[in-house]
């Protein structure tokens, strides 16, 4: 019974979460490292506006090959390291370290809302028109990651003393 109580414990109700998160940024970050090519097309994509139909918003596109090599790696390194916090935050959620794991998870959490809601759905979404696009649209995945990240925030703040009661 003891050690179902704890299982179910608002701590490892969150360790596990923010664990499985930790694991997607990682496999992420491993896709978009092994599988350059295919996401990099996706970033110059929506740099480029070339398949967006509203000609008003074309003057924002960017088409310099440095500059999307730039904003991939900066978006690969970004989620790195939220990867690297998440499962920094995760091991100490394991190990007891409460506050550590707490701070850890919600910088790892943060930076993912601020990549995905801030990066691709306000910057892509909105600035370079990424909605009007049916090939390159990754706005359903960003709120997805957004939700997901979002939620776990949510849990990470809760207050495990008013959680039992």
């Amino acid at each position: 019974m003891r050690l179902l109580a704890r299982v179910g414990s608002l701590r490892a109700i969150v360790a596990v979460t923010v664990g499985f998160i930790a694991l997607n940024m990682i496999l992420v970050v491993l896709g978009n490292v092994t599988d350059y090519g295919t996401n990099e097309a996706f970033v110059q994509h929506v740099l480029a506006m070339d398949t967006t139909f509203g000609e008003g918003l074309k003057w924002r596109a960017i088409t310099s090959p440095a500059v999307v090599t730039i904003v991939y790696v900066a978006i690969i390194l970004w989620e790195a390291i939220s990867a690297v916090l998440l499962t920094a935050g995760t091991i100490a959620y394991l190990r007891d370290k409460e506050d550590s794991a707490r701070k850890f998870a919600s910088a790892g959490l943060l930076m993912i809302v601020a990549l995905f809601l801030g990066g691709f759905i306000t910057i892509g979404g909105e600035w370079f028109a990424m909605w009007q696009s049916k090939d390159w649209n990754g706005i359903g995945a960003a709120l997805r990651m957004v939700t997901i990240a979002g939620f776990a925030l949510i849990l990470v703040h809760l207050n495990p003393r008013r959680a039992t009661q």
